[in-house]
């Protein structure tokens, strides 16, 4: 089978041309009076923008903000990231109302990954006698997680992998880099998906290596989607909740060089204020120059002023589809059910 191209999905500028400027504490106080009014709880993932986390109930990485959905007794949630989380909130809680700020807000990982393809790529590996158990990143469409036996986040992804049997072989969608670390770490070995994230595949290992020659202290600091060349330099390497719990345990305020989305930045100096953090930049693949691309278009979808919309008309809205309930049952099985011992 001849695997799917990965598409760039390209800055989406448009959505910001015709926004009309609010007063952002105006725009706060009317949330906040719409979010009592509707008895409703906003989820804030740690990639959107500082307001937002702000006017939060919660925030966090994607397996926390799913169990927060699942376990919340609002209403009505409004889920401030991409299309798969508000689709995960729904799948986790489909009694609530769960409102996304923008529809569109989508993601080149689950965008590089879809379900027809990994169907027909299950199917053919079936055929040629492969014992397969597929293990989906969350960054991944609900009809795609219908397909899987198991999802897994940046936070629970050795936990899991665990617990695939060690006589199946394991089909590891959609993110290349995740899955060759997790191979590395584990010792199981993977067939891999060709997706990735279009704000980790870009960062600059030359301006890596220049912010640590410029901070030769600076603890490097890379979420497990960044390529192999990024990782080679990182003293840590963890999802967005171990980063935030790696640099609160240190107390002699420290330079830390963090690559991952920019708006990360927010909740680490929120949690431990004593230090000093540096994004690391990306850098262009059209023309080799560095770039602000270290900052998820599809993150930036999200504003304060469709979070007022959004909780004002009750829209746009995730609305159960049919194969949410395949999909159901490996979320809460890999994301809510512990390991049996």
């Amino acid at each position: 089978m001849s695997l799917p191209v990965i598409q760039n999905p390209g800055e989406p500028a448009a959505h910001f041309a015709n926004a009309i400027a609010e007063d952002p504490l105006e725009l706060m106080d009317e949330i906040e009076a719409l979010k009592k009014e509707r008895n409703a709880a906003i989820l804030s993932h740690f990639y959107t923008d500082g307001d937002l986390q702000e006017i939060a109930d919660f925030t966090g990485d994607s397996l926390k903000l799913a169990r927060d959905a699942a376990s919340i007794t609002n209403p009505v949630i409004v889920f401030c990231g991409v299309h798969f989380m508000g689709e995960s909130a729904k799948i986790l809680s489909p009694e609530k109302t769960v409102l996304m700020p923008d529809l569109q807000a989508g993601c080149s990982l689950a965008e590089s990954c879809q379900p027809e393809d990994l169907a027909r790529f299950q199917n053919e590996l079936r055929a040629a006698g492969r014992d397969i158990q597929t293990v989906a990143y969350i960054n991944t469409s609900a009809a795609v997680k219908s397909l899987c036996d198991w999802i897994v986040t940046s936070g629970n992804a050795r936990e899991i992998i665990d617990r695939v049997p060690a006589d199946k072989e394991i089909l590891f969608v959609p993110d290349q880099h995740l899955g060759r670390y997790l191979s590395e770490v584990t010792g199981r070995k993977m067939i891999l998906w060709p997706g990735s994230c279009m704000v980790h595949e870009v960062f600059s290992i030359q301006d890596l290596l220049r912010a640590k020659r410029n901070n030769p202290q600076a603890i490097i600091m890379a979420h497990p989607e960044c390529p192999r060349n990024i990782l080679e330099h990182a003293d840590v390497i963890g999802g967005t909740e171990k980063m935030r719990r790696h640099v609160a345990a240190i107390a002699e305020p420290t330079t830390f060089l963090v690559a991952t989305e920019a708006n990360m930045i927010h909740p680490l100096q929120k949690i431990a204020p004593q230090h000093t953090f540096i994004p690391v930049p990306g850098i262009m693949t059209s023309t080799g120059e560095t770039c602000a691309c270290n900052r998820c278009p599809h993150m930036a979808r999200n504003t304060l002023q469709k979070v007022r919309d959004a909780l004002r008309d009750m829209q746009p809205e995730i609305v159960w589809q049919p194969f949410f309930a395949d999909a159901q049952e490996v979320l809460r099985r890999s994301l809510l059910e512990p390991a049996k011992r």
